[in-house]
């Protein structure tokens, strides 16, 4: 029986306190005031609420407390309409939160998280849903986590990965071997220079499309690369006005994913991802401006 899960998302979630409109980056000693602000869901719930619009069945295993933070996700999640069934609550605080100073070329956060569960039920999960797609299971050489890829390969899934953050290398044991496990690595800039040790997008692509079928490296306003072997394509940005880069790459998932689960070719894949990700920073909050596939076509 064919699963109704397009996509089964781990990560979890942000409370995002956004402030644009600052006159310089914040540093002590300064007292800086913004022109705006807003109190916006974050983290994987932009992915979520992306990909629901964009109409991929989708459920977020989200962990969530009886917080201030956990309570405003919650009830946002539930306006939304999404499916909340893989919510896993606890009945303690699970702070998450970030103040985001954004400006229109990039953005920096100020982030604090009550310490998690150590053990996410990843595998159980997995096994229950049999989803098509698995985003954001953990990024490391572990031979925990190349098993687990392969029981998804063996449940008939396939794995996104977003690595987030990283301050790691490739020199991380078990790393290369996860790469060559993995079907669809979609790391930003940063992270891919920072795992490679290259400067130049083009060249960290290169490196890392060695290991792994599918590379994409998102450039923000310079657009993005997708590399399978030695073939690679190119898409650009947006030209619209940016309002806040926040959860950008998350959108870009969204919009890729999408393209994937309906059957589309990379090119247009790519496409989907910097328009859903272009768009996202129009608004404040990276879910604020989604729409539907549909709209996304049009964009097209």
């Amino acid at each position: 029986m064919k699963s109704d899960c397009d996509v089964l998302l781990f990560g979890d979630y942000f409370c995002d306190v956004i402030i644009t409109g600052l006159s310089g980056v914040p540093m002590l000693g300064a007292d800086l005031f913004g022109q705006s602000m807003e109190i916006v869901p974050g983290g994987a719930y932009i992915l979520a609420v992306w990909l629901h619009r964009l109409g991929v069945k989708n459920r977020w295993a989200a962990r969530l407390g009886n917080d201030i933070f956990s309570r405003f996700i919650r009830e946002e999640a539930q306006r939304e309409g999404l499916d909340t069934r893989l919510f896993q609550e606890y009945s303690h605080p699970q702070r998450s939160m970030s103040l985001s100073f954004s400006f229109q070329h990039d953005r920096g956060f100020i982030s604090y998280m009550d310490p998690f569960p150590a053990v996410m039920p990843y595998r159980a999960l997995i096994e229950d849903q049999k989803p098509g797609w698995v985003v954001n299971s953990p990024f490391d050489g572990t031979l925990e986590t190349r098993f687990l890829v392969d029981r998804i390969h063996q449940l008939g899934g396939r794995v996104y990965t977003d690595c987030q953050y990283v301050t790691t290398t490739l020199d991380e044991p078990g790393l290369i071997d996860l790469l060559r496990e993995i079907d669809i690595f979609a790391p930003n800039q940063s992270e891919a220079c920072q795992l490679t040790g290259e400067n130049d997008p083009e060249i960290a692509i290169g490196r890392l499309a060695e290991f792994c079928p599918l590379v994409i490296i998102k450039c923000g306003a310079d657009g993005a690369y997708a590399q399978a072997g030695k073939q690679v394509w190119y898409s650009p940005a947006l030209k619209l006005e940016v309002v806040d880069t926040t959860g950008a790459g998350d959108s870009f998932n969204a919009g890729f994913l999408a393209g994937l689960v309906n059957g589309e070719p990379v090119e247009t894949c790519l496409r989907y991802g910097n328009i859903c990700g272009s768009y996202s920073t129009t608004q404040h909050g990276g879910a604020s401006a989604a729409f539907s596939l549909e709209q996304l076509k049009k964009y097209l």
